[in-house]
């Protein structure tokens, strides 16, 4: 036994309260848990969470398998049913040390008493989990939680809560105490990461934020945000695009959708011709900048020429990274109570929008043939570019650094060096 097994399935932030819940669990001397932090994004993923339960708990027997993250948080009797489950714990107990040190794998033992899963609705603050490096190459810094927005398909606000925000000054110490330790780039996450600051006092914005970090934290080399709201990009985060040469060129949108209609029935706060003006903006302020998407196809009450609007939008605001989704109707969410598209069509429509972004990312590769790019190593052959796009290397480099390299090519999926 070589200390608590950790299996972490859907998004980055749940990576990053992976590793917060890795040291915890060791302050608390759990060396025989298995930890299991699910995703509740899709029905599918409920179902793979299950599914990699009764996995590890084949091939760990005996151990106490505790369930937790957002599927637990909002289905809590679904896992504690499951014979293999020892303890469910909701996704504000997880990053928490009494929680754990309450858990110590004796006290688990004849546990009546399943379900530590409290009501996430009331949870009002986000702490600064003060991890010193989740990523190898790369540092994930958590700023802010939860989502006051109800989209029609979502069921991630009720497994997340309200939205809440790391205070600046927590953000910027801990971005310093990286720097120190070596890392070059730094990534700000979060659930809703333009909402960031809406409760904290003077209701500062995202921009805000990438402005103090980078005039606070002068040696930071590189700053990343994820996936953002493109209508709550606010004045200050599109002048760091425009004149901050350390914030990367690469910006995650929540689009969803390209037609207004189903836009509207999935009570998103943009039109697709919001969308494109904010891509046309920003290619103006920043003419590098490359951009990726969520895109859900099939959404209930999707028409073909409906789905024709989201294929369109791809070349419109010229995506580069599409991440796809089909529709999946998730319980308790408006949208599953809508008329369904048969699977069949959801399928395809999906499979047409992943062609979509197969061509629009070679166009992209094949533009950067000749150009010269300060790539992130991430291991001896391969890196990343400033735009996220992933590099090979004919010859070994040194790990975590970062190098200059002239693209010679690309191979459909990635650049090579």
């Amino acid at each position: 036994m070589n200390g608590p097994v950790f299996s972490t399935l859907g998004c980055r932030l749940n990576a990053y309260e992976t590793e917060v819940m890795r040291e915890l669990a060791g302050a608390a001397g759990m060396d025989d848990a298995v930890v299991v932090n699910t995703c509740a994004v899709t029905a599918e993923a409920v179902r793979k969470a299950r599914q990699e339960i009764r996995r590890l708990s084949r091939e760990h027997p005996g151990r106490p398998i505790i369930v937790t993250g957002c599927a637990a948080q909002t289905e809590p009797a679904t896992f504690a049913a499951m014979p293999e489950v020892t303890r469910v714990i909701g996704n504000h107990e997880k990053t928490r040390p009494e929680t754990w040190q309450g858990l110590r794998t004796p006290d688990l033992v004849g546990m009546t008493e399943k379900i530590m899963v409290d009501d996430i609705m009331s949870v009002t603050e986000t702490a600064g989990h003060l991890i010193d490096g989740f990523g190898r190459h790369r540092a994930y810094v958590q700023v802010q939680n939860g989502c006051d927005h109800r989209c029609t398909f979502c069921i991630i606000p009720y497994g997340r809560g309200n939205s809440r925000s790391v205070p600046a000054g927590v953000v910027v110490d801990q971005v310093r105490r990286l720097v120190d330790r070596g890392f070059h780039e730094v990534v700000l996450t979060g659930v809703d990461l333009t909402s960031w600051g809406g409760d904290l006092p003077g209701e500062p914005r995202l921009g805000d934020l990438v402005m103090r970090l980078l005039r606070l934290v002068p040696d930071l080399a590189r700053l990343r945000i994820s996936s953002i709201d493109s209508i709550e990009a606010d004045e200050n985060l599109m002048q760091a695009i425009a004149t901050e040469p350390r914030l990367m060129p690469h910006l995650h949108l929540s689009l969803q959708h390209g037609d207004d209609l189903i836009l509207k029935r999935m009570k998103r706060r943009h039109l697709r011709d919001d969308a494109i003006r904010f891509c046309e903006e920003a290619r103006r302020l920043r003419p590098d900048i490359v951009f990726g998407a969520d895109i859900i196809a099939g959404f209930p009450t999707e028409t073909e020429a409906m789905a024709e609007n989201s294929l369109r939008l791809v070349a419109e605001c010229g995506l580069t990274f599409l991440h796809v989704f089909p529709f999946s109707a998730r319980k308790g969410t408006p949208a599953a109570r809508m008329p369904q598209v048969p699977g069949r069509a959801i399928r395809d429509r999906a499979e047409a929008l992943r062609r979509a972004g197969a061509a629009a990312l070679a166009r992209h590769l094949e533009a950067q043939k000749g150009v010269t790019h300060v790539i992130l190593t991430e291991g001896p052959r391969m890196g990343r570019t400033a735009q996220f796009t992933e590099v090979r290397f004919a010859e070994d480099q040194p790990e975590g650094t970062l190098v200059s390299a002239r693209i010679a090519g690309h191979d459909g999926a990635r650049l090579l060096a």
